[in-house]
């Protein structure tokens, strides 16, 4: 099947996985780890362990159709012998020490839609950013095809795009001993 002229084609090497439901953690975390490590049976079982005694979990929708919080991420990524590390926006993006980050996830604002109907609410939506073959990428699964943020200075360009929209929160996906030596972080 050929391509559309100026369709955006992602490179096969990089793993992408779409919206579904409400499991933009899910997608997240696959797309961050470049392969398909979750599912929602195994978020599931998260939520499980955080709340053992909970009728109504908190980490994740009442409908069961997702919707989980960064506690599920961040037990998910200690599971793997990963850390989440958040970013605290008031430090300026210069000190990101980008090739000490495995890959990022944000948490963002996001429009909701019924169909073409855009309705006055906003939900919270994790999206992922990691390196592939020295390009960073866009994950967000609710892109057709992962895009193109390019070096390093792409990647701050659009973390400080989003920062300042506001109530925006960016983990850092690292290895343990990336956290222990605190080395994602550049001071000089």
């Amino acid at each position: 099947m050929s391509q559309a002229p100026g369709a955006q084609q992602s490179p096969p090497s990089v793993y992408h996985e779409r919206q579904r439901l409400e499991l933009c953690a899910i997608h997240a975390l696959n797309n961050v780890l470049q392969q398909q490590l979750f599912s929602q049976e195994a978020a599931d079982e998260i939520c499980k362990r955080l709340a053992p005694d909970s009728r109504l979990n908190p980490h994740r929708s009442l409908l069961g159709t997702g919707n989980y919080d960064v506690n599920v991420i961040m037990a998910a990524l200690q599971g793997l012998g990963l850390a989440a590390v958040w970013w605290d926006r008031r430090r300026p993006l210069s000190q990101l020490a980008l090739p000490q980050v495995l890959g990022l996830i944000l948490n963002l604002p996001s429009p909701v839609s019924l169909g073409l109907l855009s309705l006055p609410l906003r939900r919270r939506h994790w999206v992922a950013l990691r390196q592939v073959g020295g390009i960073y990428y866009n994950l967000d699964s609710k892109l057709r095809a992962p895009e193109v943020l390019g070096d390093e200075d792409g990647v701050r360009a659009f973390l400080a795009a989003a920062m300042a929209q506001g109530l925006c929160e960016v983990l850092l996906v690292v290895t343990k001993e990336v956290e222990e030596k605190g080395c994602w972080l550049q001071t000089d």
